[in-house]
């Protein structure tokens, strides 16, 4: 049994925070139905970098996140969809979307009306600025929340700033706590019988993560200094050059950074005064640096790594994304699930990160092909193959 087997979740989501979301349920066993647009369905589908792929609507974008559901199609513009999906929800548990707000109830299927339909549904609108206030109309993808929530102005370095995240880390973020709260909602609902509205917002979602660095400046009244690849907490902690390329050292204790010391054989700085306490060191960190890379520089980078490690001192290559995903220790946390798609062959999918002893969660289906189980969930629902067929032709599916 996976943890959330028995719950039912309707996909309304595109592209990345919405499906990012979906599949945790997914992964933790939720039942999945994702609801697409007849035409082409999810973006998604037509994103990556593969042509052949994307002609196919199962573009790599799309199968980064879309295994373990079930994908029908529905043009919600007609009122044979709406009653489908009302139908639907009337066995569902979630409702998913991350429409810009104002769209559902212009479809006449926003919160309201879908409680009727379930009183203890729970429905997660997911958005850029959520449902209320003055910027919650505008429009917004992954770089625009960035560049508004002051995560670009924390990054790079007084050469390269302000500088995006490398990744879409909003709407990755957004996806998280938008299948957080989901599950908080699930559990209430456990206890109390009781559905509700979730309002997750992107913006919301990633200012949090800036903790360390916003409480400097709420609490302690210090704007972020832009320090590159350095870590402001400690010093030496950060980037440093070696003889065939670059290390990260995080020397957080006091101990840490005397054993680097030692290591490196300039013992001599853990009683210089420059050098010698947490807060000077890091103040003088410009000076320290160029002494420890001028020993550095004379062993390699996994050398290094070997020694620090074996004193208690967090250090490590800095791998490109290809070396990682291929490292030992990602394939023995079982990390991807090799599953196969006919058209497509194998594919590596992420598993569920976290490792439960008792319900763990593996990618069991590859994505969907766009459509691919409307009529079986229809079905479902007890619609004949007749009514089906003529939902199709009138391009209600």
């Amino acid at each position: 049994m996976n943890a959330l087997s028995g719950v039912r979740v309707l996909d309304l989501t595109n592209v990345l925070s919405g499906p990012f979301a979906t599949l945790h349920l997914a992964l933790c066993g939720a039942e999945v139905i994702k609801v697409e647009n007849p035409v082409d369905g999810d973006l998604a589908r037509k994103l990556g970098n593969v042509p052949k792929y994307n002609q196919q609507l199962m573009g790599t974008s799309f199968l980064a996140q879309n295994a373990n559901k079930r994908s029908i199609t529905l043009n919600l513009k007609t009122t044979e969809a709406k009653e489908i999906l009302l139908k639907l929800v009337e066995s569902a548990d979630v409702v998913v979307e991350n429409f810009r707000p104002g769209v559902m109830k212009r479809l006449g299927l926003d919160y309201p009306v879908l409680k009727e339909a379930n009183e203890k549904l729970i429905y997660c609108a997911i958005s850029g600025f959520g449902q209320t206030g003055p910027d919650a109309l505008k429009p917004a993808y992954d770089q625009i929340i960035q560049g508004l929530s002051g995560v670009m102005a924390v990054n790079g370095d007084e050469r390269l700033n302000p500088l995006r995240t490398g990744f879409p880390v909003c709407d990755t973020v957004g996806g998280l706590n938008a299948a957080f709260a989901i599950l908080v909602a699930l559990f209430y609902r456990e206890r109390t019988g009781i559905g509700q509205f979730i309002d997750v917002a992107l913006l919301d979602s990633i200012m949090p993560l800036m903790g360390w660095v916003a409480a400097n400046w709420l609490i302690g009244g210090k704007p972020p200094v832009l320090m590159g690849n350095d870590n402001f907490t400690a010093a030496p902690s950060g980037v440093f050059t070696t003889r065939d390329g670059h290390i990260n050292i995080a020397a957080n204790k006091q101990e840490q950074w005397e054993a680097v010391a030692d290591i490196v054989g300039l013992p001599e700085l853990k009683s210089d005064p420059r050098f010698a306490e947490r807060d000077t060191r890091k103040k003088n960190r410009k000076e320290l640096t160029p002494l420890l890379e001028e020993r550095l520089c004379l062993e390699t980078t996994k050398h290094w790594v070997k020694e620090f490690n074996a004193r208690g001192v967090p250090a490590g290559e800095i791998l490109t994304m290809q070396e990682a995903l291929a490292a030992p220790q990602v394939e023995h946390r079982n990390t991807f699930t090799q599953i196969e798609e006919t058209g497509l062959g194998e594919l590596p999918l992420f598993n569920l990160t976290a490792k439960f002893e008792k319900t763990p969660g593996y990618v069991q289906q590859p994505p969907p092909r766009l459509g691919a189980h409307t009529r079986e969930v229809l079905s479902e629902l007890g619609y004949t193959e007749a009514q089906v067929d003529s939902f199709k032709e009138a391009g209600v599916i």
